[in-house]
């Protein structure tokens, strides 16, 4: 690593993505992002290893590309955008497992129930755009279960398949600028 991580680090929300992956009748993968975001990192590190991580999505920003599921997704059923407008995430643990993987702990809180997730990190790198800004690299993933944040929405084909699996994979391409 060229450069010290040390010091407070923002998102750079035009080159980063927050995405999920789910099941659709347990075939196909259906992805939806968040449009709307922000976060941090304070780092006190050379390496990145026990920053303080903050995040926030604004949930009524959602989009699969498909204005009716992107409905039925901020209603009462799924995430109650009405009352629950952002989903946010505290890191209780940012610690090295590798040259450049990590394992993020942190409190994960969707529509008012909070808890704790872990994500695997990977460490892109640190370079210096040609503005002369300091930008690092990560890609997160990890999985959840909807349900235990209260998004229970459920249907049955009429075959018996599962119309939305519980488990939701959660994807993050994410660039940093040191500020």
């Amino acid at each position: 690593m060229t450069a010290s991580a040390k010091g407070k680090w923002v998102i750079d929300p035009m080159h980063s993505e927050i995405q999920f992956k789910v099941k659709h009748l347990v075939i196909a993968s259906v992805t939806g992002n968040f449009e709307k975001f922000e976060g941090s990192l304070d780092v006190s590190s050379d390496d990145f290893s026990e920053a303080k991580v903050d995040f926030a999505a604004d949930v009524d920003s959602i989009s699969t590309k498909v204005a009716d599921r992107d409905a039925h997704l901020k209603s009462a059923d799924f995430f109650d955008v009405a009352n629950h407008p952002k989903m946010t995430f505290v890191s209780k643990k940012l610690r090295k497992t590798g040259d450049s993987e990590y394992k993020l702990t942190g409190d994960l809180t969707i529509r008012g129930t909070t808890r704790e997730v872990e994500l695997d990190v990977e460490f892109g790198g640190i370079m210096v755009d040609p503005w002369g800004n300091t930008k690092a690299g990560f890609e997160l993933s990890g999985k959840i279960n909807r349900k235990e944040y209260g998004l229970h929405w459920s249907a049955i084909t009429e075959a018996g398949g599962v119309v939305v699996s519980d488990d939701v994979k959660i994807l993050a391409s994410v660039e940093l600028a040191k500020v």
